[in-house]
C-alpha cells in the first residue's frame, strides 16, 4: 500500500479534490474529481491520471444533503475502490490567512478559531473550507490536516501595496489589501521557474481568470502587487462580483436606495459581474453563444476592465517582460485573451492568432517584445506540495 495526500478545495456548492502519491520527485497525480450540485442535486464525478471515470454518482433528492454528509460518501467510496493508497495527511485551500498566517500550518483547535473569526473577510469561501475541515476531523480525527491559505502568496507585499488610505489604527486592526489566488499564482511562478527561467526572473503579470478573477504583478516569482484587496469582491469585474467600485455607490444604496447590509453583500457577491451586466449568464461560453447584445457588451466590459488594472500594475513594475493567462478562461477562451492583449498592444505585445486559437503554451509573435504564455494552474498540486513539507519527517524531524 502506497501514501498517498488528499488535496480539498471546498466552495459553498462543490468540493473540488486530489489524490496525489508520494514519489522521489515530488507528488503524483492519480486521481481527482469533484462533487457538484450540494444543496441542490448532488453528483460526484472522479477520474485517474489517464481521465478514465472512476466514479459517476448521482444522489436522488439528495438536496438535503449535507458537505459533511457527502464527504463521509467520498470517504467510503475512496475506502473501497482505493484500497491501495493510504492517506496520510489531507491539505485544504482556506482563502484568507489574515495577517497572522503566511505559511502553511498543521490544523489544530487554537488555528480554527483564529480561522472562524477571518470568515467575514471572505464569507462565500471561508465557511466552506473549515466546514471541510471539520467534517474530516470527526471522520478521522487522527488524519493530519494542513490549511495552505490563498492569501499567503501576497504577504511580503510592500506597505504602499497593502495599505488604504485610512487612519493607521485601522490597518492595525487588518484593513488591508491582502490579495488572494495565491496558491494558483504560487505554482504558476514555480513552473514558469523550471519551463522559462528567464521570463521568471522578469516582470510578469499574471491574469488568473475565471468565475473568480484576478492579476497578479510579479517580479523575479514573488508578488509585487495583485488586484484583489481586503476581500475577493475587489479589482476585475468576475462572473457574480462587481470588483473595484466606488464606495460612494455603497453609501448612496444605503441611504437612497434603503438597501440592507445583507441586501449588499448579496448584490456585491452574487448580482453582479457578468451575470448583473448581461441579464444572461456568469458563465462565459454561455455569454459567448448567447446573441443579447447586454452579453456582448458584458464581455467587453470584462476585458476593458482586466487591461485597465494590466496597466496599473505595469506601472507598479516599472515595466513589463511577459504575460502569463491562467484558470479556466485564461487557458481555454482565445478570444477573451486576444481582446485583452490588443488593448494592451501599447506595451508592445503582439500575438500569433493561431497559437493563440489552439491554446498553445506561447502565443506571442517571435517579434512581441512582451511575451505572452497559456499556463494551466493547478492549486490542488500546490497544495499537495506543501502539505507534504508540513508533514513531520518520519523519526521525527521536519
Amino acid at each position: 500500500m502506497s501514501g498517498a495526500v488528499v488535496s480539498i478545495n471546498a466552495g459553498s456548492s462543490s468540493i473540488k479534490f486530489a489524490l496525489f502519491t508520494l514519489d522521489t520527485d515530488g507528488p503524483r497525480h492519480a486521481a481527482a474529481g469533484k462533487l457538484e450540485g450540494i444543496g441542490t442535486a448532488p453528483r460526484l464525478v472522479a477520474r485517474d491520471a489517464d481521465g478514465a471515470v472512476l466514479v459517476d454518482r448521482s444522489w436522488n433528492n439528495g438536496a438535503g444533503l449535507t458537505h459533511e454528509a457527502l464527504l463521509h460518501d467520498l470517504f467510503a467510496w475512496a475506502g473501497d475502490h482505493l484500497p491501495e493508497h493510504e492517506i496520510i495527511a489531507i491539505g485544504h485551500r482556506v482563502v484568507h490567512g489574515g495577517m497572522a498566517f503566511a505559511r502553511p500550518l498543521l490544523v489544530d483547535d487554537a488555528l480554527l478559531t483564529a480561522l472562524d473569526a477571518l470568515s467575514p473577510l471572505a464569507p462565500l469561501h471561508q465557511p466552506h473550507n473549515l466546514a471541510a475541515i471539520r467534517a474530516i476531523r470527526a471522520l478521522a480525527p487522527a488524519l493530519p490536516q494542513v490549511a495552505c491559505f490563498d492569501t499567503a502568496f501576497h504577504h511580503d507585499r510592500a506597505d504602499s501595496a497593502t495599505r488604504f488610505a485610512l487612519p493607521r489604527a485601522l490597518h492595525d486592526k487588518g484593513i488591508r489589501r491582502y490579495g488572494f489566488h495565491g496558491l494558483s499564482y504560487e505554482y504558476i511562478a514555480r513552473t514558469l521557474r523550471e519551463i522559462d527561467p528567464e521570463l521568471a526572473g522578469g516582470r510578469l503579470i499574471v491574469a488568473h481568470l475565471g468565475n473568480g478573477a484576478s492579476l497578479c504583478a510579479m517580479r523575479e516569482g514573488k508578488s509585487v502587487d495583485t488586484t484583489m484587496g481586503f476581500t475577493a469582491l475587489d479589482g476585475l469585474m468576475m462572473g457574480t462580483r462587481c470588483g473595484n467600485i466606488d464606495p460612494g455607490v455603497l453609501l448612496h444604496l444605503l441611504t437612497q436606495e434603503g438597501m440592507s447590509s445583507g441586501e449588499i453583500e448579496t448584490l456585491l457577491y452574487q448580482q453582479s459581474g457578468l451575470l448583473g451586466v448581461s441579464g444572461v449568464s456568469s458563465d462565459m461560453r454561455a455569454l459567448h453563444k448567447s446573441e443579447d447584445p447586454h452579453a456582448a457588451e458584458a464581455i467587453d466590459l470584462f476585458t476593458w476592465r482586466a487591461a485597465r488594472e494590466a496597466g496599473a500594475l505595469v506601472s507598479s513594475l516599472g515595466g513589463l517582460d511577459g504575460i502569463v493567462f491562467t484558470a479556466g478562461i485564461g487557458e481555454n477562451d482565445p478570444i477573451i485573451r486576444a481582446s485583452i492583449c490588443e488593448r494592451l498592444a501599447w506595451t508592445g505585445l503582439t500575438i500569433d492568432r493561431d497559437l493563440n486559437a489552439r491554446n498553445a503554451p506561447v502565443i506571442s509573435r517571435p517579434d512581441s517584445r512582451i511575451i505572452a504564455r497559456v499556463i494551466p494552474t493547478d492549486e490542488e498540486r500546490m497544495i499537495a506540495v506543501h502539505t507534504l513539507g508540513v508533514l513531520p519527517a518520519p523519526g521525527g524531524g521536519r
